[in-house]
């Protein structure tokens, strides 16, 4: 079991949410402002969205630039509200399926999807492990697939900090966007409830609602947060503009 972060500049709770936005295929101006809408409702430091929410499960969609202007409404809401949003969005280099970590200031690339389904490698290449830090609290990143592998989850954990920093493992969440069908919507607490347990730390999952592509007609919503003991803390409903929130406590050492 990893050891979760801890230390004097770590904040003691970090509010986090799990947004489903209603989605318009390949249209990332739109999805811009409906995540921007999330943001502004949810009132959490972050706020962590589905798999590829600023353009839809769209495999043929264009990669989003960090760079790109349609993200600004979200980089407004971001910066009105001292909010992290974790977006996804097919990237570049690759391109991969990635998480673009919005904040005030704008967009980077901050993670690659690693494990891909055999449709999704016809275009897209896997990325590498990745963790973001807020607060001082490491959040490690994942893209529906990657949950289903335990090893996932204990490389992302066992991830050290970035050159220069104090040498400290671990991770305090663990926290992804997937686009799960409706009849699917209970992998994501066995997932998480899994993570959990392997771990001690949070997780959390923010699913697809309403359809979009890749055959995807009825998706599962129900996005959710579970404790360190894997219970579930938070749970949106089913539909698309539901969200969830909780105000996460650092786990134990």
């Amino acid at each position: 079991m990893s050891s979760p972060r801890s230390g004097p500049a770590a904040a003691p709770t970090l509010a986090l949410a799990v947004a489903q936005p209603k989605c318009v295929a390949h249209d990332v101006a739109a999805n811009a402002i409906a995540h921007a809408e999330a943001v502004r409702a949810a009132g959490a430091r972050v706020v962590v969205f589905p798999e590829m929410s600023l353009t839809g499960y769209e495999l043929d969609a264009e990669p989003v630039a960090p760079g790109d202007e349609r993200l600004r409404p979200l980089i407004t809401a971001c910066a009105e509200t001292g909010t992290l949003a974790l977006a996804g969005a097919p990237v570049l280099p690759g391109p991969r399926i990635g998480v673009l970590a919005v904040d005030g200031g704008g967009a980077r690339v901050a993670y690659g999807k690693v494990h891909l389904h055999d449709s999704e490698a016809v275009r897209f290449r896997a990325g590498g492990y990745a963790v973001v830090e807020v607060d001082g609290w490491r959040l490690g990143l994942a893209v529906c697939r990657d949950t289903g592998f335990p090893e996932h989850a204990a490389v992302t954990a066992a991830l050290g900090n970035d050159a220069g920093a104090a040498v400290r493992t671990g991770i305090d969440a663990y926290v992804a966007g997937v686009v799960h069908a409706e009849h699917e919507s209970g992998l994501h607490g066995e997932r998480a409830r899994r993570v959990a347990a392997d771990h001690g730390v949070w997780a959390a999952t923010a699913a697809f609602a309403g359809p979009t592509g890749g055959g995807f007609a009825r998706t599962s919503g129900r996005s959710g947060i579970w404790s360190p003991g894997g219970d579930l803390v938070a749970e949106a409903g089913p539909d698309a503009g539901d969200l969830a929130r909780a105000v996460l406590t650092r786990p134990s050492s």
